[in-house]
């Protein structure tokens, strides 16, 4: 067993299996702006935080805050729409169970509307935390949001590994001092999570026991 004693899980394209209505709901994004449909593929080559780069590049021109803010709303919109279809990843009950009680959830989302889909999604009790977005518009990295969620568990950063589907969730872990576990199947493609040379798991049971020894 490693050294590391609390989770923290990523929502979006981690616990959640959400990739396919993510890429609707940015073509949605797109579409508004006469701008070009991503496939899945397309999406996980260059999906990155701060999402407003990763939409100039897609765009082929520059995304100040004002147009993201509009992009991200009709993104929300879309996203929400298409919500109630969306399910868990295969094994993400078994992965929460292995780990034990001493896990948190931190997501991007926002907090008024993560918070009731964990009810719904009956998954409430496997976290001592829950926090998402506070504001009203995404697309931010999340270093800052992890060093906060910490703050409020009284968690060192040296004690936590951090599973999610993002380089972003990588440099949010080293930011505090945590480890990291990247898993394959969310919104990055594998090639370049394995790139990294940080840890890399195929599925979320995978990375919990990675997580153990690290």
């Amino acid at each position: 067993m490693g050294t590391r004693t609390h989770l923290v899980w990523d929502w979006n394209g981690t616990l959640l299996n959400d990739l396919h209505l993510v890429v609707a709901a940015t073509n949605a994004a797109f579409a508004s702006v006469a701008g070009p449909a991503v496939t899945p593929d397309e999406h996980r080559r260059h999906f990155r935080r701060p999402i407003a780069e990763y939409y100039a590049q897609v765009l082929g021109r520059a995304v100040d805050a004002d147009e993201f803010g509009v992009l991200d709303g009709i993104f929300h919109d879309a996203y929400r729409d298409g919500l109630t279809s969306v399910a868990l990843a295969a094994d993400a009950a078994d992965a929460m169970r292995e780990w034990g009680p001493d896990q948190s959830l931190l997501s991007m989302w926002f907090h008024s509307e993560l918070v009731p889909a964990i009810e719904r999604y009956g998954l409430a009790a496997h976290f001592r935390r829950v926090d998402g977005l506070p504001g009203a518009v995404g697309g931010d990295l999340k270093a800052g949001y992890l060093a906060r969620h910490l703050a409020e568990l009284g968690v060192a950063g040296t004690d936590v590994v951090l599973i999610g589907d993002s380089l972003d969730d990588a440099d949010a872990a080293h930011s505090v001092g945590g480890a990291v576990v990247l898993y394959t199947g969310g919104f990055t493609d594998p090639d370049r999570l394995r790139a990294s040379g940080l840890p890399v798991a195929d599925s979320l049971a995978e990375a919990v026991k990675i997580a153990k020894d690290l």
